[in-house]
């Protein structure tokens, strides 16, 4: 039971974070953050996106 637990809160904490890439991302594009401003466990993913979109920092 503990590991289908570990599963299930490593899947939820992952969605947490795409989510909060997505986030920080938006708020790049909109100005109102740099990438300097997030936090480094998020900012592989949010230059990801940010690639994706193709948009220039």
């Amino acid at each position: 039971m503990s590991s289908l637990r570990g599963w299930l809160l490593k899947i939820l904490l992952r969605k947490e974070v795409q989510i909060m890439a997505v986030v920080y991302a938006t708020l790049i594009i909109k100005g109102k953050k740099t990438l300097e401003q997030v936090p480094d466990k998020l900012r592989e993913e949010v230059e990801d996106i940010l690639e994706t979109l193709e948009v220039k920092v």
